[in-house]
Formats: C-alpha cells, sequence, structure tokens
C-alpha cells in the first residue's frame, strides 16, 4: 500500500533536488568556452559520446525539437565545433559529427569541472567524501529508474 509522504521526507526530498541543482550549476559554469550554451555543450558531449548522428537523432536524444536543434547545429557548425557530411546510405540525412576543435572544448569543460570537484572534495573529511561516494552510487541508481 502507498502512503503518503511525511514532512520529514518531502523535505529530505526538497534539500536533495536544490542541492543537486545547485551543485549542477556550479559545475556547468566551468567551461572551455564562455559563450557556448548549455544545450550546444550536451550536443558536442553528445557527439563524443555516442558518435556521429544524424539532426533528427540529435534532436530526439535532446529531447528537443528538429528546428531547435538545426539552429544549435548551425552555430557549432559556424564556430568549426562539428561538420556534417551526406550519409553516403540515404542522401536525404546529414551526418553531423565532431571537429577536432570540437572535442579539444568537450575535453577541456571536463577537465575544468573535474579540476574544480577535485579541489572541492579536497576541502572535505574522509568520512565526508565517503558519504558522498555512497550518495553517488545511489542517485545514480535513482537515475536508471
Amino acid at each position: 500500500m502507498n502512503t503518503a509522504p511525511s514532512a520529514l521526507e518531502t523535505h529530505a526530498a526538497a534539500d536533495l533536488r536544490m542541492a543537486t541543482f545547485r551543485l549542477a550549476r556550479r559545475l556547468r559554469s566551468e567551461r572551455a568556452v564562455d559563450s557556448m550554451s548549455d544545450g550546444q555543450f550536451a550536443v558536442l558531449a553528445a557527439l563524443t559520446v555516442h558518435g556521429p548522428h544524424t539532426l533528427g537523432e540529435l534532436a530526439d536524444r535532446e529531447r528537443v525539437s528538429a528546428p531547435s536543434m538545426n539552429r544549435t547545429v548551425n552555430c557549432l557548425e559556424e564556430s568549426g565545433y562539428l561538420t556534417r557530411t551526406p550519409d553516403h546510405a540515404d542522401r536525404r540525412k546529414v551526418i553531423i559529427a565532431l571537429t577536432p576543435g570540437g572535442r579539444d572544448v568537450v575535453d577541456e569543460t571536463v577537465r575544468r569541472r573535474d579540476s574544480w570537484l577535485e579541489s572541492a572534495l579536497d576541502e572535505l573529511t574522509e568520512a565526508q567524501r565517503t558519504t558522498l561516494s555512497a550518495a553517488a552510487a545511489m542517485m545514480t541508481a535513482m537515475a536508471a529508474r
């Protein structure tokens, strides 16, 4: 039987949500290109992790419309961070891939974010780092649900 969450559980959920958002926002501020939007970086990161995509595949992956993704891709292409090449199997499609410059942006942004987080973790006690490590595993499992 499902019961309503207690006031303590509701408060804990709100605290976790806010802490997660604040940490994510702080990490996102560590970037290689200050003028790049979070959405633009997400496209570069997706191409880094998952390889070349069509425009439709990228739009689906990022849960945006194809016209919105087209604007993002145009901007990134103009900046030299990705390329478009015709799909050899289907000439109506275009394959979008990272350039070395795009990969450099992703690598440097990840390096900066990891460096900031490592520095913040260094300020914690061993017990606090152990707690955060356990929390990270739980949050990963929650996100996979």
